[in-house]
Formats: C-alpha cells, sequence, structure tokens
C-alpha cells in the first residue's frame, strides 16, 4: 500500500506518554501509527527527526471579528494565525455581526467561514436570553460547540452586539439578565447535554466601583479596584449553585482570580460537573507588568495579582483547570491606544502566541510536553465532544498533527503576527520551544513559521453526540 504522508524520526507525545514512531496518513486521516522500524513506501515523507508530534493543538475561545468589525481581523487572517502558532482548530465565539443564535444565522456563518478556514474550526452558539432560548435545541441539532453566555453584559435589540457599559435610558438596550434569566437559560441548556460556558463579572458590582473611581487616575491598579477579582468570584458562586439546581454542565470562561479557581476546585470535588479554563495572560502577566507591557495588556476580566496567578497555575497543575486557550480578540491599534485606559476596548491578539508560551514552560520545567497535550488538545477534544476526531494520534481520527521542536530558540515579535491586529502582550518575549509545522487533514499549511498552503483546508466540527 501507498500512503499519502508519513512522519518518521520523530517522538510521538500523548498526554500519558512520549514514544519514538512512525505516523502514517491517507485520505487526511491517521492510518497507521507504528515502531520506527517499521517503515513503509508513501509519497511525501516527513523527518521529524529530534523533534515531538503532537496531536493537533485546539484553541477553544477566538474572537475573529467576522462578520461584524473586520477591520481589526477577519477568519482568513485570523487562521492564517492559529497555523503559524501550531493550532489546527479553534472555536469561534459567537459575538460576530450577527451572532450565531438560532439554525439561520449558524447556517449563513458556516457558509461565511468555509472558504476562509486555513485550520478547522467549531462554532460556539450565544444565550441571548428570551430572545433565542426557544432555538437552543436547533442550535444544538446544527453542531454548536456549546453555548456562551456573556454574564453581565447589556444587549442591543436590534444588531444584538454585546455592551460594556449599558446606559439605562437607552430604550434600545436590553440591561444584564438577572439571576431568574439565567437559571432559565441553564435549564433549557441542560436539555442539549452541553456546556453552558460564562464570562463571568457581576455587572452590578462594577457599575457601582466605576462609579465611585476617579476619572483622573489612569493607572492600572485604579482600573483594576473598579473591576476586582471579587466580580468574577460572585457571579462564578452564583453561577455553580444555579448550574447545579439547573443540573447543567457549567464552564467558566477565562479564569483570573484566587478565588474563583478554589471555589470551582470545592464544587468538581463535591461532584458538581464544571469545567475551567484559563489563559496565558492569567499565567504570565501580573498588575505589576502593567509598567512595562502597558495598555497591550488590558483583556476582560482584567490581569490582576500575583497571588492569582499562583492560584491558577495550582489548578493546572492539580487538574482544576483543564483548558488553556488563547481569548484572541483583536483591536486595531488606533482604538488601542487612543483615550483612555477605562474606556479603550479589551482584548489582544493570543492565537499564534499561545502554544509557544507553554512550549516555553517546557523548556522551564514548569510543565512537561505531556501536559501541554492536554491542555491544547485532549482535554478541549474531551470536553466538547470532538474526540472521536482530533486530540488523538490514533488510526481513524483526522490528520490533524503539530511538530514542535523544543530546542527552537526565538522572540515574540507582535510586528511579525499574522493578524490584520498587532496588539501582544508578549512581543520581545524570548521563547525556546516552538511549533515548525501544522497539518491540516494531512495537509501541511505551515512550515518553520510560515504558511507554505493558504488555501482553505480547514472543515467545520460538530460534537459526535
Amino acid at each position: 500500500m501507498m500512503y499519502d504522508t508519513k512522519i518518521v524520526n520523530g517522538t510521538i507525545v500523548n498526554g500519558q506518554a512520549s514514544f519514538l514512531g512512525n505516523i502514517y496518513i491517507t485520505d487526511g486521516k491517521i492510518n497507521a501509527v507504528t515502531e520506527p522500524e517499521d517503515d513503509r513506501e508513501a509519497v511525501e515523507v516527513i523527518d521529524a527527526k529530534g523533534q515531538y508530534v503532537l496531536p493537533g493543538l485546539i484553541d477553544t475561545h477566538v474572537h475573529s471579528r467576522d462578520p461584524g468589525p473586520t477591520h481589526k481581523e477577519d477568519f482568513y487572517t485570523s487562521t492564517q494565525a492559529a497555523a503559524a502558532g501550531g493550532i489546527t482548530t479553534i472555536f469561534e465565539m459567537p459575538n460576530t455581526t450577527p451572532p450565531v443564535k438560532d439554525k439561520g444565522t449558524f447556517d449563513a456563518q458556516v457558509e461565511n467561514l468555509n472558504e476562509k478556514a486555513i485550520v478547522n474550526y467549531g462554532l460556539w452558539g450565544i444565550c441571548l436570553g428570551p430572545l433565542n432560548r426557544h432555538a437552543f435545541a436547533e442550535l444544538s441539532e446544527r453542531g454548536v460547540i456549546g453555548f456562551k453566555y456573556f454574564w453581565g453584559y447589556g444587549i442591543h435589540q436590534e444588531t444584538f452586539q454585546l455592551l460594556y457599559n449599558v446606559d439605562a435610558k437607552d430604550e434600545q438596550i436590553i440591561e444584564p439578565y438577572d439571576d431568574g434569566e439565567v437559571f432559565a437559560m441553564m435549564r433549557e441548556v441542560a436539555k442539549t447535554d452541553q456546556v453552558f460556558a460564562v464570562h463571568a463579572e457581576n455587572h452590578e458590582l462594577i457599575r457601582q466601583l466605576s462609579e465611585e473611581k476617579d476619572p483622573k487616575d489612569e493607572s492600572y491598579d485604579a482600573l483594576l479596584r473598579s473591576r476586582p477579582a471579587l466580580a468574577e468570584t460572585l457571579t462564578v458562586n452564583t453561577g455553580l449553585s444555579l448550574a447545579k439546581e439547573a443540573g447543567v454542565h457549567f464552564h467558566v470562561l477565562h479564569v483570573s482570580a484566587k478565588e474563583s479557581v478554589e471555589s470551582i476546585r470545592a464544587a468538581k470535588a463535591n461532584g458538581q460537573k464544571v469545567t475551567v479554563e484559563t489563559c496565558p495572560h492569567y499565567l504570565f502577566l501580573t498588575n505589576e507588568d502593567y509598567e512595562t507591557v502597558g495598555r497591550d495588556m488590558k483583556i476582560f476580566p482584567l490581569v490582576k495579582e500575583q497571588k492569582d496567578q499562583d492560584e491558577i497555575w495550582k489548578g493546572i497543575q492539580d487538574g482544576t483547570i483543564t483548558v488553556v486557550c488563547s481569548d484572541h480578540a483583536p483591536h486595531t491599534a488606533e482604538e488601542k491606544y487612543s483615550g483612555s485606559l477605562s474606556e479603550i476596548p479589551a482584548g489582544m491578539c493570543g492565537v499564534e502566541t499561545l502554544a509557544p508560551l507553554l512550549l516555553n514552560e517546557v523548556h522551564t520545567g514548569r510543565l512537561t510536553i505531556n501536559q501541554v497535550v492536554q491542555l491544547l488538545s485532549e482535554n478541549p477534544a474531551k470536553l466538547y465532544g470532538i474526540d472521536n476526531q482530533k486530540g488523538t494520534l490514533m488510526p481513524g481520527t483526522d490528520a490533524d498533527i503539530t511538530i514542535v521542536d523544543l530546542k527552537k530558540e526565538g522572540t515574540i515579535q507582535k510586528a511579525n503576527l499574522h493578524s490584520k491586529s498587532k496588539i501582544s502582550a508578549y512581543d520581545g518575549r524570548s521563547i525556546t520551544g516552538w511549533p515548525v509545522r501544522t497539518i491540516v487533514h494531512g495537509h501541511t499549511v505551515m512550515e518553520d513559521g510560515n504558511i507554505v498552503n493558504d488555501q482553505p483546508k480547514g472543515q467545520l466540527v460538530k460534537p459526535g453526540r
């Protein structure tokens, strides 16, 4: 038999072990995984000597702005950035224009993204309370990855756009929903057996503290006092209580606070179905970094203190936190650097730097390469029900593969990012350990940091229910 591609001489990595072996690919699928001595014929040979062969990495939290404010980013550029960073699948967040709120918008988004997808993608469905609660079942049937509720955000009644700051006098704006409506949404999502994921920030507390904030104080710590850890933890604790009663799988997005991690750990220990993710900015930055990093690091929830970072790392090591993702949220330089710190948008690029930042921690000894596979591949695939297709290097699964060189040295340079936006808090950071090849359905799309195949190879990923 002649295979399409074989990967030889590399160290194959899963979440539990690493071993030398060969991988054979046919028709975009992994056909065989063999001992190194089992050498078979293939049209293409990829020599991974001295390198590590990982199941394709997954970024579960990406905002590509498409359709919508595509002057900041579009799906073609965001998926190029993903491929450049070793990511083979991204999950697209639903705060687009329009958002993925029913089967019609789901189908339209698939049609929009298919022709631009350099890597694979899944679609989140948005929770808009009574505006689309009736559509949760059809969204689940269509194939959303999960349901996201932007807790504490207002909603424009016509455009369905989310708003940080709500003007109660604006009749077109729906103020953030109360706990009763959140509970109603949870019960509907529970019927689908999918995750109810939340951006957790308490609107009432933030509004009160923001009104008390001295408008002349433009320091980061003043901003942090107006959006403190308590704003997240209050919402997490409320969500845990409501979700337990509703019987829904509760998922906390981008956790940033020590007390939130502690609450989730306790809930998991008590048998509640709850999971949590975090992001590199909470693992590698604290409020003390603002003096050198500046506005690039403003993101919601805000980066907090060293004690929060320490607890998040503890949560990774003890298994409380099972997924790390980027929360890639691009903005233009003009938007990010003009206006007061309180007024500028929150968010930065992250999909291209996610994997290098974690791989560098293998070099420092803080993580193992097997933990990286767990956090960026195996665990996300299992959590979102796509582990029949992604997350492993087993025969029959999709040939999505990330090859990394743990000895390769380099520097993150935001000017070289493949996104339209060049906003990054990691500019100038030295990294040892880089993705050197990204393979999507058996096709190499990135080699040595360069996009070598810019034809869309990505496909829509649906949970295998």
